[in-house]
């Protein structure tokens, strides 16, 4: 598969068949991205694993955190990876001894490993490299284009808001 370049299907298809995800790098800082894509995911209706050595056994997000993705206690659907490139391959790894296996690898924004993704497709499973769940979600869900942005269509005027929580989302809860 070519990872340079994603089709808008194959991304929607991934975000309304996960259900389950698990969180490599989890963070508890606030500050920190994978912190803001766990807390978007839990909102979006996902149910989320924090997995994070150093932070296991305490909560994020009211979440409790798994050392490691054996420890998670039922299938996750995708793992979403907070690491270096350099650091994958053992993760994809750790997902393929799961059973059963996750159906997605997701690695992050600047996170790209070729030969782990290919191990990943050699098992039947489908990869992402070089980019967040949490943008492409709002990508496709017309959330970022409220902003003007990925609408080609920049504007100063507010959008109408009207009562209730307004998300066009591309999951059905």
């Amino acid at each position: 598969m070519n990872h340079d370049n994603y089709d808008n299907s194959y991304i929607s298809g991934i975000l309304r068949e996960v259900k389950t995800v698990a969180i490599v790098g989890a963070s508890a800082n606030d500050v920190r991205p994978s912190f803001f894509v766990t807390k978007y995911l839990i909102d979006k209706g996902y149910t989320v694993y924090p997995i994070n050595p150093g932070h296991a056994g305490k909560e994020i997000l009211g979440r409790m955190t798994y050392a490691r993705l054996a420890d998670v206690p039922e299938p996750i659907d995708m793992v979403d990876i907070f690491r270096a490139s350099s650091a994958v391959p053992p993760i994809v790894e750790e997902a393929l001894a799961l059973d059963p296996k996750p159906k997605v690898i997701w690695m992050q924004l600047t996170v790209r490993n070729d030969e782990a993704a290919a191990r990943a497709e050699a098992e039947g499973l489908k990869v992402v490299m070089n980019r967040c769940p949490k943008i492409e979600y709002a990508r496709l869900a017309g959330e970022i284009g409220w902003n003007g942005v990925n609408s080609r269509v920049i504007s100063s005027k507010k959008p109408l808001l009207r009562s209730g929580f307004q998300s066009f989302g591309i999951r059905s809860r």
